[in-house]
C-alpha cells in the first residue's frame, strides 16, 4: 500500500493484530515509518503479523495479551514504551462476532463475552493509553466499531449493542480530551474480507458471494482500505476530526437505509 503519511519517530499500538484489519493497519503504520506494537491473544498470528511488519521495512513487537484483563494491557503498554520510548497512536481493533441468535436466545455467557471483548477491552485500553499519549505531547486513538454500530443487525443484538457502545464511548471520551491534543475517533468497517467474514459466511464461496452482494459496490472490502482510514484519522491532516465515527463500508449502511426507504415508499404508494 502506498502511504502519504510520515510517521517516522512515532509509535503505534495495534490490538487485534493477529490478522485481517489489525495486521493490515500494523503494516500500514510500518510503511509510514512508525514502530508498531502488535497485540493479540493469538501469539502465532501476532508473530506472523510482526514478520509482515518487518517485511515492510518496519520495526514490530509482537505481544500476547488478553485485552479483557487490565494487567495484561498494562504489561503490553509498558513493554511498548520500554522498547520504543513512548506511545503516539493506538488502534483498538480487537473484536468478536456473536453466534447468530434472536435477542431472547442470547446466553448470559455470550452476552458478557461479546461486551467484554468489543467494549470493555476498548475502555481498558483507552484508560491506560490516554495518559501515555498525553505525556508524549498528544496523538490519536482510533477504535473499531462497525456498520453494526450505526444500524440494527438481525440475529446480532449483542454485537450491535457492543459496537453502538464503542461509538458512544469514543464520542464522550473525545470530548473529555479534545483540548489536550489526544484525538479520539472510531472507524466503522462494512463487510471486509477477513477471517471473521469467512466464519460468518459459513466458510463457503457461495456464502462470501452472498455477503458481497449486500455491498452496493458489489464486493467485500479489503483490510488495507480500512487501514488507510485509520492512518488518516491518526494523521495531522485529520486534526479537526474529533469524536467522529468514520463509516467505510462500500455503501452498505446507506444502501440498507435506501432499501428501507424504497420499501416504505412502496407501502405508502399502495395505500394511496
Amino acid at each position: 500500500m502506498t502511504t502519504i503519511h510520515d510517521f517516522k519517530g512515532k509509535v503505534a499500538f495495534v490490538t487485534g493484530a493477529a490478522g485481517g484489519i489489525g495486521r493490515a493497519t500494523a503494516v500500514a503504520f510500518a510503511q509510514a515509518g512508525a514502530a508498531v506494537a502488535l497485540v493479540d491473544i493469538d501469539q502465532a498470528g501476532c508473530d506472523a503479523s510482526a514478520a509482515a511488519v518487518r517485511d515492510a521495512g518496519g520495526n514490530g513487537l509482537a505481544l500476547r495479551c488478553d485485552l479483557t484483563v487490565e494487567s495484561d494491557i498494562l504489561s503490553a503498554l509498558d513493554r511498548t514504551e520500554q522498547e520504543f520510548g513512548g506511545l503516539d497512536f493506538a488502534f483498538n481493533n480487537a473484536g468478536k462476532y456473536q453466534n447468530v441468535a434472536s435477542a431472547a436466545d442470547i446466553t448470559d455467557q455470550e452476552w458478557r463475552q461479546i461486551i467484554d471483548i468489543n467494549v470493555t477491552s476498548t475502555f481498558l485500553c483507552m484508560r491506560n493509553q490516554i495518559p501515555r499519549i498525553h505525556k508524549r505531547g498528544g496523538g490519536a486513538i482510533v477504535n473499531t466499531s462497525s456498520g453494526a454500530g450505526i444500524m440494527g443487525i438481525k440475529g446480532a443484538a449483542a454485537y450491535s449493542a457492543a459496537k453502538h457502545a464503542v461509538i458512544g464511548l469514543t464520542k464522550s471520551a473525545a470530548l473529555d480530551y479534545a483540548e489536550t491534543g489526544v484525538r479520539i475517533n472510531a472507524v466503522c468497517p462494512g463487510i471486509v474480507h477477513t477471517s471473521m467474514a469467512v466464519e460468518v459466511s459459513g466458510g463457503t464461496t457461495e456464502g462470501l458471494a452472498r455477503m458481497a452482494a449486500e455491498e452496493p459496490v458489489g464486493r467485500l472490502g479489503r483490510p488495507e482500505e480500512i487501514a488507510s482510514a485509520v492512518l488518516w484519522l491518526c494523521s495531522s491532516t485529520a486534526g479537526f476530526a474529533i469524536g467522529h465515527a468514520l463509516v467505510v463500508d462500500g455503501g452498505h449502511t446507506i444502501g440498507a437505509i435506501t432499501s428501507q426507504g424504497d420499501r416504505l415508499a412502496e407501502v405508502i404508494g399502495r395505500g394511496r
